[in-house]
């Protein structure tokens, strides 16, 4: 298999980066190829500006879409996008590694979905009708390619719960899993999230490195979260609701895009022993 990782931490010697070197161990022991965008250490630019589209006159308005949508029809995307979108194509694997910081991914990973993520590539594919609304949600250029999250954060498992104050931890990942990796195909693997991570004592982080490594052993294997396929006959198109009667009865909010929805928990492997830090501790 080959394997894109993803990495989004400013620290070398920081969990996150002892976790990457965890994984990437595992995963070329195991015979995978790996590659590593190493964000922070690469000076990844984050923002999408004038500068991503050379081929735009200089007298034109900027319209994002559009102009992502020409560079990448006429081959004149920027170079760092150009080898990222490579490197995605050449990957049966991608998996994004962050620190959950204010509830989301840091924002230089959120750029460089942003930029490599194109019109054209990764959304605006497809033919829109009265029967197919793109090839989105399930379908798409990185359809029948898997990816999945590492994911550290400071606050505590009972915090991200189904009645905890920072919300169910499936929830808050929803519009990583379902809006940017699902829309264009990719099948997500349940993430793995080490909570309190930062202080996460030597022992415990050993039982976490075996727990990552089982991971990245099953990567192949693992069942992906059964999200619902757009044009598979479970929505009204073009409105693009949901048919009335498919989702269970208890089924609220993001659930409903399950297949089958019901309340589910994260595998063992997502279960990191715990320190008491604060969500968005930027050490972890």
């Amino acid at each position: 298999m080959k394997v894109l990782v993803v990495f989004a931490h400013p620290e070398q010697r920081s969990l996150n980066g002892s976790l990457r070197d965890v994984a990437v161990g595992e995963l070329e022991a195991q015979g995978h190829e790996v590659r590593v965008s190493d964000l922070y250490a690469e000076g990844w630019k984050p923002d999408v500006g004038r500068a991503d589209f050379p081929s735009l006159p200089a007298d034109a308005r900027l319209a994002p879409a559009a102009a992502s949508r020409q560079a990448f029809e006429t081959g004149t995307l920027t170079p760092d996008v150009s080898r990222e979108i490579e490197k995605l194509l050449w990957a049966d694997m991608l998996i994004l590694q962050f620190p959950l910081w204010w509830f989301s991914m840091p924002a230089i990973l959120k750029g460089w979905v942003d930029r490599v993520f194109a019109y054209g590539f990764a959304y605006g594919v497809g033919e829109h009708s009265d029967k197919r609304w793109g090839d989105r949600y399930g379908e798409g250029k990185l359809a029948g390619k898997r990816a999945m999250l590492i994911v550290t954060t400071g606050g505590w498992q009972e915090h991200y719960s189904a009645r905890g104050i920072n919300g169910p931890i499936d929830d808050l990942l929803f519009p990583i899993h379902h809006g940017i990796l699902y829309y264009p195909g990719y099948d997500v693997l349940p993430p793995f999230v080490v909570y309190k991570a930062d202080k996460l004592g030597e022992p415990d982080f050993e039982v976490t490195a075996e727990r990552l490594r089982e991971r990245m052993r099953t990567l192949a294997t693992t069942s992906p979260i059964p999200y619902r396929r757009q044009n598979g006959g479970d929505y009204l198109i073009p409105s693009m609701q949901l048919r009335a009667g498919l989702e269970p009865s208890e089924a609220r909010g993001f659930a409903i895009h399950l297949e089958q929805a019901t309340t589910r928990t994260l595998p063992p492997a997502a279960d990191a022993l715990q320190s008491p830090a604060d969500v968005g501790a930027p050490a972890s």
